[in-house]
């Protein structure tokens, strides 16, 4: 029970590895806000996260006997961020842990000459702009409290360069250069703030999960043939599992990690090492 008493808000969380870290997060004791735009976007050639997903996510949590808010926000939206903390704050009184996982992989596939203006922003607004608005409005009550753990969702494209992923790559690189400075920022106030890299993560059924099957599907990569083809890039020779994330996600959440921020943990089975 590592985070028994401590409320966590974890952005998209209807599905993926959002709904890893929730549930395991809930195994550990914590109460949980649990946040996803609920819907789908112009723009994000892709489903994302349903109303009914998130709710199952809540229910899954709810039976390791967590305390359980959701609450369809957009984090383009600041006045949906405001509300989604405000609630956080009404419910639980304090906001301990905040595990920004919302993001898209697409729209990509294409060069950065091919790039059109508003892909390059819905990508940048989202996955990097989104985590920014969510640590602003939570950062406040962390300092008064003088504790708080952010864990940024980043990527091995946060560490690396892939190719047709311009805007994808730039997010996640800019997302560990906000985690760097803000942990700069608020670590006289022991707001801790890390960022976290996966690596190709398997699409678990069981969280439905599908960012790895649209990496392929930009990449013009058969759908039947992706996991085998991706796990080749893979040093220890196998995809990244959900649980994995969530478990490093829990060590950076919790007071084990209590002298970690602005540091940069990958857990992509080595893939970032070459």
């Amino acid at each position: 029970m590592l985070l028994k008493g401590k409320t966590v808000i974890v952005t998209g969380a209807a599905r993926g590895l959002g709904r890893a870290c929730a549930v395991r997060f809930a195994r550990e004791g914590a109460d949980l806000v649990l946040v996803d735009v609920a819907g789908n976007l112009d723009g994000v050639p892709y489903p994302l996260g349903s109303d009914s997903q998130l709710a199952h996510t809540a229910d899954l949590c709810r039976e390791h006997g967590s305390s359980v808010v959701a609450t369809a926000a957009d984090v383009r939206d600041p006045g949906d961020v405001e509300r989604a903390v405000g609630q956080a704050l009404d419910r639980f009184g304090t906001v301990d842990v905040l595990v920004n996982a919302a993001g898209i992989a697409a729209p990509s596939g294409k060069a950065v000459h091919e790039i059109t203006e508003d892909e390059w922003g819905l990508m940048i607004d989202i996955d990097l702009s989104g985590a920014w608005r969510m640590m602003k409005a939570v950062v406040p009550s962390m300092i008064e409290q003088h504790a708080g753990s952010i864990v940024n969702v980043s990527s091995t494209a946060g560490l690396v360069g892939y190719r047709h992923f311009a805007g994808y790559v730039a997010a996640k690189h800019g997302l560990i250069g906000l985690t760097k400075a803000a942990a700069l920022d608020y670590a006289p106030y022991r707001v801790r703030v890390n960022a976290l890299c996966p690596g190709s993560v398997r699409d678990d059924p069981v969280h439905e999960g599908r960012m790895l099957a649209e990496i392929a599907r930009s990449l013009d990569v058969a759908v039947d043939e992706h996991e085998e083809i991706f796990v080749q890039a893979q040093p220890m020779n196998a995809l990244i599992e959900p649980h994995d994330i969530a478990g490093a996600a829990l060590w950076l959440a919790g007071d084990d990690s209590r002298q970690v921020t602005g540091t940069t943990l990958a857990v992509d089975g080595g893939f970032s090492a070459r």
